[in-house]
C-alpha cells in the first residue's frame, strides 16, 4: 500500500525519472505535490502499470495534483555529464517549475544532489511506496513515451514507437543498418558487442 506522505502536515514533492536506461531520447523527471487527502486505488509503479492504465492516471494527476511539472535532459547533455548527473538535472528542473516550494523532496532511488536549501529523502523502490513518487513515475514515463511517439513517426526505422528507444534487439539491428540519429546518446553502448563465440567464428 501506497504512503500519502512521510511526515504528515509537510509539503513533499515526490521525484522519479524515466528514460535513464534507453540509447535514444531524452532522459525525463517529474515532480508532483499530492494533496494529503488524494486517493486513488490504480496509483502504483509505473513499471507495474499497463500503457492504458498509466495513460488513463495522467490526466487525474495532472488535475488532482498541488502542483506538478516534468522536465528532461536531451541526448547531447546526457553524453556531456554522464546518465546519472542527467537524472539528478532533470529532476531538478523539474522542481524548478513547480508552482508551489516543496517543504521536503522525496527521491527515488538512493542518488541525488541536493536542491538549494530543500531537505530530500533517497528511497529505494519508492515509485512503489509513496503515492507522489508513484504519480512523478506515470507522469515522467507518460510525458517521455508521447515524445517517442513522435520521434518515431521522423525516424520509423529504429521502432520507438514499440522500443521507446530502449536497448531492444531490433533497435540495435536498425542502428547497425541505418547509423545513428541527433536523438541517439553516443555515450552509451549503442551497438550489441560480439561474443566469444562470435570471435571463434571469425
Amino acid at each position: 500500500m501506497l504512503l500519502p506522505y512521510l511526515i504528515e502536515g509537510r509539503i513533499e514533492a515526490g521525484c522519479d525519472e524515466a528514460g535513464r536506461g534507453c540509447l535514444a531520447g531524452p532522459v525525463t523527471a517529474a515532480a508532483v505535490i499530492l494533496p494529503p487527502d488524494f486517493k486513488c486505488d490504480m496509483l502504483n509503479d509505473s513499471k507495474k502499470l499497463t500503457e492504458r492504465q498509466r495513460d488513463k492516471l495522467r490526466p487525474i494527476i495532472e488535475r488532482e495534483a498541488l502542483a506538478w511539472a516534468v522536465a528532461m535532459v536531451s541526448p547531447k547533455e546526457i553524453d556531456r555529464i554522464n546518465i546519472l548527473a542527467a537524472s539528478i538535472l532533470a529532476m531538478h528542473r523539474a522542481i524548478d517549475d513547480l508552482t508551489i516550494r516543496p517543504e521536503a523532496l522525496l527521491i527515488d532511488g538512493n542518488r541525488f544532489r541536493p536542491y538549494h536549501d530543500i531537505p530530500h529523502t533517497t528511497i529505494v523502490k519508492g515509485d512503489g511506496k509513496m503515492m507522489s513518487i508513484a504519480a512523478a513515475s506515470i507522469l515522467a514515463k507518460t510525458h517521455r513515451d508521447e515524445l517517442m511517439y513522435r520521434l518515431a513517426k521522423v525516424f520509423p526505422e529504429y521502432g520507438w514507437a514499440k522500443n521507446k528507444g530502449y536497448p531492444t534487439r531490433e533497435h540495435r539491428a536498425a542502428i547497425a543498418v541505418h547509423g545513428t540519429t541527433p536523438h541517439h546518446r553516443m555515450s552509451f553502448q549503442l551497438l550489441e558487442q560480439p561474443t566469444l563465440f562470435d570471435n571463434l567464428n571469425d
